[in-house]
């Protein structure tokens, strides 16, 4: 059914392609900008990625401003403040992040600093408290899994008090997002794993919350097709472009989609296990997903029943009978996880990941007021949350 009433919006200029990253000194000039700052980290750095971005600008008019390469992986505070220095001390006039979800995080954060010549970034968290255009903005996603290079969301940590501190409008969208195969060859099993079932939970979560919408629908499917497709083959050979191509472009269209619609749960509950257990964004998304699922189920079949086509393809989802499809789309996942934990280690279970049984009541105490909850398709209580932690503990 069509909501009476949605809002979709995607202004991003996508570059996809084996050789995007050598479009990007022509996208500068056209902002007419000519010195940005580079914001990246030294795993970007080690594995011989920013020399890959920094090739692409040879035999171009544009100077690289600066170049920060140590961006942590829970950004922070210091580290906006430290950039913003940087980028104003060498006169650069726009942002280039080269990263995953940190990197680009700190990316947007320091944009916002900048261009509304506040320090005090406090003051813009929540939703829509950013009031001025913001600095010209690239983003080269390294991983396929965040979409953050499409969202319109940056989370960064106030350690001093030990908070997330969530910031929302959709001017901080890059103004490009380049999606360069070679940008994810060097991504080890695990992460490609992890990283692609976060990708195919944003495009799950997407599809079925409350906010889902027809535009929104049509890029979460597809993603999840690319992502059931290709993710075990680039989890067993990380070196097919083509499939690295084909998850990236996922975890992009994933992106957009739930940041035009919402997640849920699945969510909700994984950020709760991130801040109590640390559990990496990845696995809790993988091993809660199944669960949040079975959990939905009597409230949305008819949307689990859809995806089975995307899931397991025409031939599958016309032999299963339609009372059925929903629990086979499940069973799908359920099967998917224990084939990436076969291949590469990843955790299929909470207990695998780090969390104790003790934790448990915590968890749940956290997930219960964290906003991704509110579009789920059905309500859960404290009771609820505890009993998907323990099946899938």
């Amino acid at each position: 059914m069509i909501p009476k009433y949605y809002e979709f919006h995607n202004p991003v200029k996508i570059n996809a392609g084996t050789e995007a990253l050598e479009t990007i000194p022509y996208e500068l000039k056209l902002m007419n900008v000519s010195r940005p700052i580079i914001i990246t980290d030294q795993g970007i750095v080690n594995a011989g990625l920013l020399k890959i971005v920094l090739d692409g600008f040879t035999d171009s008019n544009i100077t690289i401003g600066a170049i920060y390469d140590n961006t942590p992986s829970d950004s922070s505070l210091e580290t906006v403040n430290e950039i913003t220095k940087i980028y104003k001390d060498n006169n650069c006039d726009s942002i280039i992040a080269v990263g995953g979800g940190s990197s680009i995080d700190t990316a947007k954060a320091v944009n916002i600093v900048i261009s509304e010549g506040d320090s005090d970034i406090k003051k813009f968290m929540g939703v829509d408290r950013i009031s001025k255009p913001q600095q010209p903005f690239i983003v080269i996603p390294t991983t396929s899994g965040t979409g953050s290079e499409v969202t319109v969301v940056a989370v960064i940590a106030d350690k001093k008090n030990n908070i997330k501190m969530p910031f929302t409008s959709s001017l901080l969208l890059p103004k490009v997002a380049i999606i360069d195969p070679r940008m994810t060859m060097s991504l080890p099993a695990k992460i490609t794993a992890t990283t692609g079932m976060d990708a195919l939970t944003h495009a799950i979560e997407a599809y079925t919350c409350l906010q889902k919408n027809p535009l929104s629908d049509s890029y979460a499917f597809t993603a999840i097709k690319l992502v059931i497709e290709n993710i075990e083959e680039t989890v067993k050979n990380g070196k097919n472009k083509d499939a690295r191509f084909a998850m990236a472009n996922a975890s992009t269209m994933a992106g957009i989609a739930f940041s035009n619609s919402m997640v849920g749960a699945v969510h909700a509950i994984g950020h709760a296990c991130g801040a109590v257990a640390h559990v990496h964004h990845g696995n809790a998304m993988a091993i809660l997903l199944p669960y949040v699922m079975k959990y939905n189920m009597d409230v949305i079949e008819n949307y689990y029943s859809e995806i089975l086509l995307a899931l397991a393809g025409p031939d599958i989802y016309a032999e299963t009978p339609k009372d059925k499809r929903a629990r086979k789309a499940i069973e799908i996942i359920l099967l998917l996880n224990h084939k990436l934990n076969k291949l590469c280690g990843m955790p299929i279970k909470l207990s695998d990941a780090g969390v104790t049984e003790d934790q448990i009541n915590d968890i749940a105490k956290a997930a219960l007021n964290d906003g991704a909850m509110l579009p789920n398709p059905k309500d859960l209580n404290l009771e609820d949350i505890k009993t998907i932690l323990k099946e899938a503990f």
